[in-house]
């Protein structure tokens, strides 16, 4: 028995049926929707809307039921294993100071992953003869998928052996110029320099008296692999070094080293030092504030006597402020994170999933074959990999990265951004649409449907092809070429050839009035078609913005050899 609150719920989804019945059967309704697009807009708000009802219903009935049956259960851990290894919420990611920084690092190479898996995958499009042949021979093109995979070869023939050393060497060779092997140079090349005096005969004496090795053991806690260094981070370091030694001074100053009295100091101190250090944007300054001043505090209680606490202020506090200034400086000049060359680095990365999400929407859930309809886990997989992708797009958006480099314009760049997500998001619609209508069938069958398999391709290929071209100039930050293939001509093309061949298709075959489900049909048809006009448009967008960051190709041969950005 199901409870009170949900029969109104249950009753207003039983009137919005009938009324949707009487409506799509209406006479006055229109048999085509080109002109009548706030009709085909208002069905599309409808429809999701009944749909979520549906699962709200589902839901409400499931949660009846565990009521009803509850008991106690075991339920083990469902996060994977491995990944809670390398699983670190957001205060230790953010107590290391790169929380955005390595956030960011770690999806793209999520994402990477799983992109290249998709991007090697072979596809075999369908020919432009003998469509018919191959459309009724399923087996042959499942036989021919499996053929474009290759051979299968052994694991011990010479070919797998020596593919897989060349592939094992040139990824250890790759390897090196990776931020871990540059990040681990870079603290090498700071730690030997820092401790050459401690080598020298003249200099090991007052290096070990003074506990100069501070200044390596602060090189050890500033570096990092992702976030580099600027002026502000610099002065803000510096500062709270200083803040901390003179402080830790006067700690020990006060009653001659009274460890309850610099008990008091130390709290009056840490408490704006820790809450830098775990809330603040800036933790990094706040945990050398915290290390300056146990260091000089701590030393001076060690050594009563000589050295003075002010000489221990000062030489305990300059090793680690040499620390610091050593840390900032190599991350600035030597392999530096510059925030803009990032960005556009994975504008390009994102520009070229886009492009690898369009090309798996146009071979699944549009021109596929006739039988092999995309499934549940298809869809599921196209929802992972957009979830994904909206990820990269809110990971761009953040000005706390300021560089003192050159003049920096953030709006081509937040431009080229929002173009990028609303074509993915009319790719989306693209794909949601296709699922409730056959967008590769025409109403003159297949031989209205090879008649446009070439214009077909071509509206495809252009797109693509542009992806590819303006992913690559944000890449390399090479200049855009003036002239492109015009995705907008090959579009107009194909809706030509298709109105041709509906037209051709009408003039033989009258029409009856479509049932409830065409309707539907014929309006996600509409709303299909309407997404790829959008999506060309949004694809101009792209090139103009990419333009106004990376330049333009001009006619003058000087062009082609400008250097990149």
């Amino acid at each position: 028995m199901q409870h009170s609150w949900i029969n109104p719920v249950i009753a207003s989804m039983d009137d919005f049926d009938k009324l949707d019945s009487s409506i799509i059967g209406h006479p006055k309704l229109p048999l085509t929707y080109a002109d009548h697009p706030e009709v085909v807009e208002l069905f599309l708000f409808l429809h999701p809307v009944r749909q979520a009802a549906d699962k709200v219903k589902a839901l409400v009935q499931t949660v009846i039921a565990m009521d009803k049956t509850r008991g106690w259960n075991f339920h083990l851990p469902s996060y994977p294993f491995f990944k809670s290894l390398l699983r670190a919420n957001a205060q230790v990611r953010h107590d290391r100071g790169g929380a955005t920084a390595g956030f960011y690092f770690a999806n793209r190479k999520q994402m990477e992953e799983t992109m290249q898996g998709i991007q090697s995958e072979a596809y075999v499009p369908l020919p432009r003869h003998h469509i018919t042949e191959v459309l009724d021979n399923k087996e042959s093109m499942g036989k021919n998928r499996d053929e474009a995979k290759g051979p299968d070869v052994g694991k011990n023939s010479e070919e797998a052996q020596g593919l897989t050393f060349r592939y094992r060497l040139w990824a250890l060779l790759h390897r090196f110029q990776g931020f871990e092997s540059r990040f681990a140079l870079k603290v090498t090349i700071v730690t030997v320099l820092l401790s050459i005096p401690a080598w020298l005969p003249q200099s090991r004496n007052w290096y070990n008296e003074n506990e100069v090795w501070w200044s390596v053991v602060t090189v050890w806690i500033m570096m990092h692999p992702h976030v580099g260094g600027n002026v502000q981070d610099l002065v803000a370091r510096t500062i709270c070094c200083i803040l901390g030694a003179v402080w830790g001074g006067f700690a020990y100053v006060a009653d001659n080293g009274n460890p309850y009295v610099m008990a008091v100091f130390a709290a009056l101190f840490m408490i704006p030092m820790l809450y830098r250090y775990t809330q603040s944007t800036h933790p990094r300054s706040g945990v050398m504030g915290c290390v300056s001043f146990t260091v000089v505090s701590l030393s001076a209680y060690n050594h009563t006597g000589s050295p003075g606490p002010f000489e221990i202020a000062w030489t305990r506090g300059t090793a680690v402020v040499v620390g610091v200034v050593a840390a900032v400086s190599v991350n600035w000049i030597l392999w530096p994170f510059v925030a803009r060359h990032e960005l556009r680095k994975s504008i390009s990365t994102m520009l070229l999933h886009t492009a690898i999400i369009y090309r798996g929407v146009v071979a699944r859930y549009i021109y596929y074959t006739e039988g092999d309809e995309p499934g549940l886990e298809d869809v599921a997989h196209s929802e992972m990999l957009e979830g994904r992708l909206r990820e990269g797009f809110r990971e761009f958006y953040t000005e706390s990265l300021k560089r003192l480099r050159a003049p920096f314009d953030p709006l081509p760049y937040s431009a080229l951004i929002d173009a990028c997500e609303h074509f993915f998001e009319r790719l989306v619609e693209v794909r949601q649409s296709s699922l409730y209508f056959q967008p590769f069938m025409l109403a003159g069958g297949r031989e209205a449907t090879q008649t446009l398999i070439g214009v077909r391709r071509d509206a495809v290929a252009a797109i693509l092809m542009n992806l590819y071209i303006l992913a690559g100039a944000l890449r390399s930050g090479r200049p855009v070429p003036r002239y492109l293939p015009s995705a907008a001509a090959t579009r107009k093309r194909l809706l030509e050839r298709m109105e041709e061949a509906e037209a051709e298709h009408a003039r033989f075959v009258k029409e009856p009035r479509p049932e409830k489900g065409r309707r539907w049909a014929d309006v996600y048809q509409y709303a299909y078609s309407s997404a790829l006009t959008d999506i060309v448009e949004q694809l101009q967008q792209l090139q103009s913005y990419t333009k106004e960051i990376t330049g333009e190709v001009g006619l003058d041969a000087v062009d082609y050899l400008k250097p990149g950005i």
